[in-house]
């Protein structure tokens, strides 16, 4: 016995949505009503991208009648073929391959005025066909356009502010790094799948989007300025004036930038960054020396006083000039360099430009990179000790050796003190590399001794930063070292700077007092160099003066030497052996310097005559006489 299946025979699958019923007469008479009058714009287009019908609101916008649209290319009417991402996305929708595509685009009416259209294009379903809608949204633009400009643009001064400076900049980079890489692969446009029906468009409708400017450099420039002083405008004649100064230094800013030429294209924008600090960035820029001009015009035109209301003002300014290759470059870059070197602007004087220099930023970035390395190498023991011997000039003995510092770095190789030292004081991080410097040299003179008992004991000379006397208790630290190692106080001096002793009172003074009591020895270094107060010999504890180099490099033209550089070695020799001191040549090189140091009365020397700053198993060999000196 057979039956019939209930239901279809093909019964749709599931989740399948009911099929839509076909509209009745009476619908499709309300719904082109509802198209004819909407107050909306809009047109339907066939599948070839021509407007089959648009009503009256879609033609007052475009300045005609709404029949008058009929056949005509729909990406003509609203400039759809502008730009090919918009152009190519149209066509997908036409094609029935995206659902739904949404622009804005800028449209002029016949009268002449420019409008604001938002342009949405969208499927009618079951006709083939698109829907193509045009919504007039011109003052919301314009409203947003005015939000724009006051978020973008400084009150006091009405220039570009940081964040539109930084938009235009990051612009300008990333335009130059399209530019290069299409440059490179000659990158086109997206392309069409073969075979694909080609919908109609007028001759000429698809234009490029790429912009290739003529006389484009690829370059860029940054001229990056601060006020000299500014603060105390805003101090002494209150913000209302140094407001009105801003607002006249933006004007003579701009002055400078459109009378020299840089508006050419719109490559140039002068912005308000904050405070009193101004940028004028230079798009497509022809080299250094377009900056240089820049920058000097800038302070010229600054030197000219302001009359601000009564009040007669005269402002300078410090620039930093950076101009190089926009390919590669960053803005965070680009700004790091301009304001390091606007730094430099401000180190070298002020009221000046500067350029950036590639090798001076490159030894701060060392620097830097020193300074935040330096405090964790004491710790690693990347520091090590040589030792240059102090030699008596009568005998030829070594009577003792100062210690130098070297450290081991790992990136940077083996580094004198000039190189670090500076920067140890700067950041605190001297006090516990010299308290380490202090131990490992008392140390190694302990062990010397030790090593050879029947010798005369060497002292060790260690160099100490003022720093180290007002940070640290440099008393008890020099106590608690001398007791732990067992060196004798006298066999141990401590060299400071000549500015540094000079200067003393207070606390340092107090510092220098408790360890002459204690019996070390101080050393004035470099004497000659500084303020060479001689009145404070006979009241500070010294018992050393060593002579600056410079003194005893006026020796070495032994064949016609200079009397006035001998009579005032010898004068001062005279001075320190009157006043009980004892007298240490530096940079001794030569015998003949030697000989004359030693008529003179010095009574010891330092220099590569006798040694470089060597190991401490060379000084060793010295003490036991296997290693003779030159004298």
């Amino acid at each position: 016995m057979s039956g019939t299946p209930e239901g279809p025979a093909h019964p749709d699958p599931p989740g399948t949505p009911p099929a839509r019923p076909a509209l009745t007469e009476r619908e499709l008479h309300d719904y082109r009503a509802a198209f004819r009058v909407s107050r909306l714009a809009m047109a339907l287009v066939d599948r070839d991208g021509l407007v089959v019908a648009a009503n009256d609101s879609l033609g007052a916008l475009l300045g005609t009648d709404g029949a008058a649209l009929r056949e005509q290319a729909a990406a003509d009417l609203v400039d759809l073929a502008a730009d090919g991402r918009t152009w190519h996305a149209y066509r997908e929708v036409l094609r029935g391959r995206r659902s739904r595509f949404r622009c804005t685009r800028r449209l002029k009416h016949p009268d002449g005025r420019k409008l604001w259209a938002e342009v949405t294009v969208a499927p009618v379903p079951d006709t083939g066909r698109v829907l193509l809608s045009v919504a007039d949204i011109s003052e919301r633009r314009e409203l947003q356009a005015r939000l724009r400009h006051l978020q973008m643009h400084d009150p006091v001064t009405r220039l570009p502010n940081r964040a539109l400076f930084f938009e235009r900049l990051s612009a300008a980079l990333e335009c130059a790094a399209a530019e290069s890489s299409e440059a490179a692969t000659g990158a086109a446009g997206p392309t069409e799948p073969a075979g694909s029906p080609e919908p109609y468009r007028s001759p000429g409708a698809h234009r490029s989007y790429r912009s290739h400017g003529h006389g484009r450099t690829g370059r860029i420039g940054l001229c990056y300025l601060d006020l000299d002083g500014f603060k105390a405008v805003n101090d002494t004649l209150g913000h209302r004036v140094g407001d009105r100064l801003l607002a006249a230094v933006a004007g003579r800013l701009t002055e400078c930038a459109d009378s020299a030429g840089y508006t050419r294209s719109g490559g140039h924008l002068v912005a308000r960054l904050g405070g009193d600090e101004f940028a004028v960035l230079v798009e497509d820029s022809t080299g250094t020396e377009q900056l240089a001009d820049l920058a000097r015009s800038v302070l010229a035109s600054l030197e000219r006083p302001f009359d601000l209301g009564g009040q007669r003002l005269s402002v300078s300014a410090s620039i930093g000039v950076v101009e190089r290759t926009a390919f590669g470059t960053t803005a965070t870059g680009l700004m790091q360099a301009a304001d390091t070197t606007l730094y430099w602007a401000k180190a070298d004087g002020k009221a000046r430009w500067t350029l950036f220099d590639p090798e001076r930023n490159a030894h701060r970035m060392t620097r830097q990179a020193l300074s935040s390395t330096l405090r964790p190498a004491v710790e690693r023991g990347e520091f090590a000790l040589e030792y240059q011997p102090l030699v008596d000039l009568a005998g030829g003995a070594v009577r003792g050796v100062e210690a130098l510092v070297r450290w081991n770095h790992p990136q940077f190789g083996v580094l004198p003190p000039n190189r670090f030292v500076a920067i140890a004081e700067e950041d605190g991080s001297i006090v516990d590399l010299g308290r380490w410097v202090l131990r490992t040299a008392c140390e190694q003179a302990r062990r010397w001794q030790k090593d050879h008992p029947r010798e005369r004991p060497l002292f060790v000379s260690v160099n100490v930063a003022v720093r180290q006397v007002w940070d640290s208790d440099l008393v008890a630290d020099v106590a608690g070292i001398l007791a732990e190692t067992g060196l004798a106080p006298h066999l141990l001096q401590l060299e400071l700077t000549e500015s540094a002793v000079m200067g003393s009172a207070g606390r340092p003074l107090q510092a220098l007092q408790a360890l002459s009591d204690m019996g070390v020895r101080i050393a004035i270094d470099d004497f000659g160099t500084g303020y060479s107060n001689l009145a404070y010999l006979s009241r500070l504890p010294v018992s050393v003066l060593k002579l600056d180099g410079s003194f005893v490099r006026g020796f070495q033209d032994e064949e016609h030497p200079n009397p006035a550089d001998e009579l005032i070695v010898e004068a001062l020799v005279q001075l320190a052996h009157r006043l009980g001191l004892t007298v240490t040549a530096e940079c001794v090189e030569t015998s003949g310097q030697a000989a004359r140091l030693r008529r003179i009365g010095c009574d010891t020397g330092q220099g590569w005559l006798y040694s470089r700053a060597v190991a401490p198993e060379r000084i060793a060999a010295m003490i036991e006489g296997t290693t003779p000196l030159r004298v």
